[in-house]
């Protein structure tokens, strides 16, 4: 058995921002995400159990996009794949707080393989982050 067959190994991720003020505020208020260890200089942040860090750092890289079915997506990105109800409540959490939608929640593939509802939306220092919930789960890697 090697690390890659264990049951859902926990990634690491870290992002760059330009305001640990507000990535505190997005993050844990706006997000929900419990706050772990910090720094005068980074954040760790319990991600659905994965560990996610914002650093703090004030050079941010051009964003690029690709199309994907009819929408412009910011790359990079990141997110997590929800259950279908998990993404409404999470979306409803996000407009209620205000959040500015790249891409307003909808359902991307519709009636394909790989249908699924997704949003994407910018953190504070620019980050973009998906979410999304497939219609049916089984489908995440099918082709």
């Amino acid at each position: 058995m090697t690390v890659l067959d264990s049951p859902i190994p926990r990634f690491h991720l870290a992002m760059p921002v330009d305001d640990l003020d507000a990535a505190r505020h997005f993050y844990g208020e706006v997000l929900g995400l419990e706050q772990g260890r910090s720094s005068e200089s980074w954040i760790d942040w319990n991600l659905r159990g994965h560990q996610f860090v914002t650093h703090l750092a004030p050079q941010r890289q051009q964003q690029i996009h690709n199309p994907v079915d009819g929408h412009d997506v910011p790359v990079p990105h990141f997110g997590l794949i929800l259950t279908v109800e998990q993404f409404q409540t999470f979306a409803e959490r996000l407009k209620a707080a205000g959040t500015e939608f790249v891409i307003e929640p909808y359902v991307r593939f519709q009636g394909q393989t790989g249908e699924q509802w997704t949003m994407f939306f910018l953190d504070p220092a620019g980050n973009a982050l998906e979410f999304k919930a497939f219609a049916d789960d089984s489908q995440v890697f099918k082709a």
